[in-house]
């Protein structure tokens, strides 16, 4: 049987580790995860999704800081893992565990490698309007998502999907893709390809100012904003010196002229609520006022009437 360290945090890393613990193939050996965060207005302890699924399936979970100390090496090694499966673990792992296990560190990451390297590729696939995202799967080495290539599966962007939709579904290819994987590259019979330098983009970590909304920008691209930073950061635009959270919009067509409004002013037709962009107009479907609850952009206006002609920042 086959010992294999998996190494992930979030919710896209559990379709994988449900379909390596429950095949007689493979046996976890250890369950690697970030350290639990304070979270909420109570600031307690939330535990990540891969230690939830762990601790209910009576897996060893492992929760080291770093993997660069002696210590958290030397304690892995002594799990001697055939191969180590990461998903979305979130820490680097450096050379000495990249060389530990006989069949290499595999990396379940969610683009078509070489697009969209880095910590936020579905985020990146949506904002660029990518018709088709899809799987890589790849083994690891020293650089950030440059190692050769094991096999790659296609998935198609829906017009309506946002990071949250999207990572449902790439999570499950992704846990898919390795099931098929997996068996033919222990068995030797997968030659790795390696990438195409040429072809290759970024996709860096994403900060709460990414969401800031930029009127300035055209309806399409700020559509795109909308979902890809849906569920973090989020995105908003001040109002009032408030932060309204803008959390679902739509392209809209105004039969009216709009030349002689200005970027950011909201305008109203019939029931739809639209925010005058860079190039066309984009209709809020849901909005939240800080410290207030979400609501539709229409009940919005009718509690709050000056908010159709004020300029948004």
């Amino acid at each position: 049987m086959t010992r294999v360290v998996f190494m992930g945090t979030p919710e896209f890393a559990v379709p994988a580790l449900d379909k390596l613990s429950s095949s007689t193939d493979y046996d976890i050996v250890g369950v690697y995860a970030q350290p639990d965060k304070s979270a909420g207005r109570g600031r307690k302890l939330a535990l990540t999704p891969v230690k939830e699924f762990a601790i209910a399936h009576n897996l060893p979970i492992l929760q080291p800081h770093s993997l660069r100390t002696p210590e958290a090496q030397a304690e892995l090694a002594a799990l001697a893992p055939d191969v180590i499966i990461v998903a979305a673990y979130g820490l680097i792992l450096p050379r000495a565990v990249l060389d530990l296990p006989p069949h290499g560190c595999i990396n379940i990451h969610a683009s078509l490698l070489p697009k969209y390297r880095g910590a936020a590729p579905i985020n990146a696939a949506i904002l660029s309007g990518e018709p088709i995202t899809g799987i890589t799967l790849m083994r690891m080495d020293e650089g950030v998502d440059t190692g050769p290539m094991l096999a790659q599966a296609e998935l198609a962007i829906h017009a309506d999907d946002t990071t949250t939709t999207l990572t449902g579904r790439l999570a499950q290819l992704g846990a898919d893709l390795l099931a098929q994987t997996l068996p033919r590259w222990l068995a030797g019979q997968i030659e790795p390809q390696a990438q195409d330098e040429s072809l290759a983009t970024f996709a860096p970590r994403l900060s709460k100012q990414d969401g800031r909304l930029d009127w300035s920008l055209p309806a399409v691209e700020l559509e795109r904003r909308v979902r890809a930073f849906d569920p973090w950061p989020g995105t908003f635009t001040l109002w009032q010196s408030k932060r309204l959270k803008v959390n679902q919009v739509q392209i809209l067509n105004f039969k009216f002229e709009i030349s002689n409004l200005k970027l950011g002013q909201v305008i109203q037709e019939d029931n739809s609520v639209g925010i005058i962009t860079g190039q066309g107009v984009l209709e809020l479907i849901e909005v939240q006022l800080e410290g207030k609850r979400a609501m539709s952009a229409s009940d919005f206006v009718r509690g709050q009437p000056d908010f159709v002609g004020a300029q948004l920042g």
